[in-house]
């Protein structure tokens, strides 16, 4: 049996291939080793009912998650994977590595993360290059939901939101500014809290300022992230990710007027990196 795993922080997506005619997928609590102990981790999964009665059955595992950049980080989670699926081989990538499987394969092109946080890579179907990007949700995450989580709090909190915004946001999260600073600087996850409130720009997409923001944080993703490389407008861009998904129309837009060449956009890149494992095994590319 094959598993195969997409982690964010927030949530983290999974396909079992059990047979050739049979898969089962479900879902998780993100797994985030900058964030999750070995314990917490090994918890997850004793409260996930789907896996149990295969756990000693899976043979092959390849997991590709937001914060495994590091050795140590990737054997964090390879080792409290281990504790479960003890007859398994264990695979631990990082998520950039993900969204090439699922969107550009084997061919070169531009691959970026718009989800929770935010990342980006060069692919030029052989290796990645290497990229000054992926700082996380206090120096970087440009245009994701902790991005747009942050923006929301602060234009509450400060008074910049239009009145009407303001109290329809307050009428759905009840907050004030103890319960928030207690959130961010006291509680673990911060960056999940933080985009927790980005699906309030999803119910007011047409007002002008919520319009605004998702440009302004697209913007800012565009500017940083895409021109870095010399190259952005000869390869196709492709985006995974809630973010990229719910606004993909003023992504699109965004990305036209500076002459990028939209390629995929998946909210859920699980079912084509599955896919793409099963017929090509996980290439190891750097």
């Amino acid at each position: 049996m094959l598993l195969v795993a997409d982690s964010g922080s927030s949530k983290a997506d999974w396909i079992l291939t059990v047979s050739e005619h049979q898969n089962i997928s479900f879902r998780t609590n993100g797994i985030n080793p900058f964030f999750l102990s070995e314990k917490e981790i090994i918890r997850i999964f004793q409260n996930t009912p789907e896996i149990q009665p295969y756990t000693d059955q899976v043979k092959e595992i390849y997991f590709f998650g937001a914060g495994c950049s590091s050795p140590d980080r990737r054997e964090l989670i390879s080792n409290a994977l281990s504790k479960i699926f003890k007859n398994a081989f264990i695979s631990v990538d990082i998520d950039i590595i993900a969204c090439i499987y699922a969107t550009t394969g084997r061919s070169d092109g531009i691959c970026c993360i718009l989800g929770t946080g935010s990342n980006i890579s060069y692919f030029d179907g052989k290796r990645i290059h290497e990229s000054k990007h992926g700082l996380g949700y206090i120096l970087g995450d440009e245009g994701s939901g902790t991005y747009f989580g942050r923006q929301l709090i602060t234009g509450y909190l400060y008074g910049t939101m239009p009145t009407e915004l303001a109290e329809e946001f307050y009428t759905k999260y009840a907050i004030d500014k103890e319960m928030i600073i207690k959130r961010i600087y006291q509680d673990p996850s911060p960056n999940f809290y933080l985009a927790s409130f980005s699906p309030f720009m999803n119910e007011h997409v047409d007002h002008p300022y919520i319009n605004a923001l998702i440009k302004k944080g697209f913007t800012e993703f565009i500017e940083t992230n895409i021109k870095s490389y010399p190259d952005y407008t000869k390869h196709n861009c492709h985006f995974i990710g809630s973010i990229a998904f719910h606004f993909s129309e003023i992504l699109k837009q965004l990305c036209q007027e500076q002459g990028i060449k939209v390629g995929k956009i998946l909210k859920h890149p699980i079912d084509e990196l599955s896919l793409f494992i099963l017929k090509n095994g996980a290439e190891i590319i750097r």
